[in-house]
């Protein structure tokens, strides 16, 4: 295998897996992944790290699965990221670090994101501990979310000795990594729950069940002595069209449909939480939450089409999962847009009406606005409707705490360290920018720590 040209990697057959919830990527073998890193040419000035949000040494941790010396590669990751057995599997690389790679410019760019999935992913198969932190500096910070903003955050600070407090509503940890993303992409029991355990060796602990702005408020975490707050409470308020039917049974936000999947196993028999897209199903949504909820609704036996009112080269979702989700029967209907959902006689859906569209000039996205075509209505006959559309932060946790501004759609307004208007309070990830990546909300929450510390410090 030349320079040019990245070492492949198993998956299973697109026939096999549309049937079962099994991960769809299985890694790289030892032998695959020497061979992989090999490729990096170890740039003096490498253009991959700086389009990295955490900051990865990526050349460093690359060269030490080129010699052979795992574990090495993995606290390196580990100096850098919580949760790099999570990003190996979702961060969007392609975008990103191997947009960069100056092997890209003449073939294939090195497979980092594969690469720190394998590192991650043998270390916790080996039982290699990759965590460290410096002695206790008796300084107390409270962490509001156990998703990827506040576990990034939160270990970052514990690596720095301060005591850490986690308040998860949910009774699982991890936030959007267990209740959005499908176990065929991350699996919950090994990858989530381990990197969950990392943080709790650093010190940090975890309180669940505990919902902010209800038990307990940010004035009562400051009255129990903590110094500092940083919020990454995600965004889970979903968005919906406005067009008529939508009140009727059938119609599920991409929320509720992956978190009852997900977060409470409704695709495992002897879970009494029912989920059922019956034989057909719409998703509405081109992003790769669409992309998860329509692989979900097959996997559960329906015949799939998702809606997009652009093209395919405006998709928002990740090019390997509209790959994945073509190459296991899902049918995209593009250049297409809703208008009304249409139900029977007992108020179930039936069908849904759509219009065909096409673009004109970009909009402030950047992106050619889509405009409907005069008399082009059609309908698809379907069971179920999906609502992926994005999502906004609750306002729970503005409107229960003074001093904290929001912009007009609810997001807490916030500097780029993180700094919110209150004093003390620092947000970031999806409560500030809207849904966004697993990448992104962990980039906030490291940039946050820093900020943190630098605040209690100068105190």
């Amino acid at each position: 295998m030349d320079k040019f040209t990245k070492v492949p990697i198993a998956e299973q057959p697109a026939d096999v897996r549309n049937k079962n919830f099994e991960e769809v990527c299985l890694g790289y073998t030892e032998e695959e992944a020497v061979m992989e890193a090999k490729r990096c040419i170890q740039c003096k000035k490498p253009f991959c790290r700086p389009n990295c949000p955490v900051n990865i040494d990526i050349p460093r941790f690359i060269k030490h699965i080129a010699d052979e010396e795992f574990a090495e590669a993995a606290k390196t990751l580990a100096e850098y990221s919580a949760l790099p057995a999570v990003c190996g599997r979702v961060c969007p690389q392609e975008t990103q670090c191997e947009m960069t790679c100056i092997l890209g410019k003449k073939g294939d760019p090195v497979s980092i994101g594969k690469l720190e999935r394998f590192a991650a992913d043998w270390a916790r198969e080996n039982n290699i501990d990759t965590t460290s932190k410096k002695p206790s500096n008796g300084h107390k910070v409270a962490v509001i979310g156990c998703g990827p903003a506040g576990i990034t955050c939160a270990g970052d600070l514990a690596k720095e000795g301060y005591d850490v407090t986690i308040y998860e509503a949910l009774h699982l940890n991890g936030g959007v990594l267990v209740y959005g993303i499908p176990e065929f992409r991350l699996p919950k029991d090994t990858v989530v729950k381990h990197e969950v355990d990392n943080l709790k060796k650093l010190g940090v602990e975890i309180v669940n069940n505990v919902i902010i702005g209800r038990t307990l408020t940010i004035d009562e975490i400051f009255d129990n002595g903590f110094e500092a707050v940083f919020i990454g409470s995600g965004a889970g308020l979903p968005k919906f069209m406005g067009i008529p039917g939508e009140n009727l049974n059938g119609v599920f936000s991409a929320n509720e449909f992956l978190t009852r999947n997900n977060l409470m196993k409704a695709y495992l028999d002897g879970y009494d939480t029912p989920i059922k897209p019956g034989k057909r199903c719409a998703v509405v949504g081109g992003g790769n939450v669409a992309m998860d909820a329509a692989r979900t609704a097959k996997r559960l036996g329906a015949d799939v089409t998702i809606i997009y009112r652009r093209t395919e080269i405006e998709l928002p979702a990740r090019v390997e999962e509209v790959h994945h989700a073509k190459d296991e029967g899902i049918i995209f209907e593009m250049l297409t847009n809703p208008v009304e959902i249409i139900g029977d006689e007992n108020s179930w859906v039936k069908e849904i009406k759509c219009i065909r569209m096409e673009l004109g000039e970009p909009d402030e996205s950047g992106r050619r606005r889509p405009i409907p075509i005069e008399g082009s209505e059609f309908t698809i006959d379907t069971d179920t409707v999906i609502m992926s559309l994005g999502t906004s932060p609750n306002p729970l946790i503005a409107h229960t705490t003074d001093g904290l501004d929001v912009d007009k759609w609810g997001c807490i307004i916030a500097d780029e360290s993180g700094a919110t208007s209150r004093k003390g309070v620092f947000a970031g990830g999806d409560a500030v920018t809207g849904a966004a990546t697993v990448i992104l909300a962990m980039g906030a929450g490291k940039d946050a720590a820093k900020a943190i510390d630098e605040y209690i410090k100068s105190k």
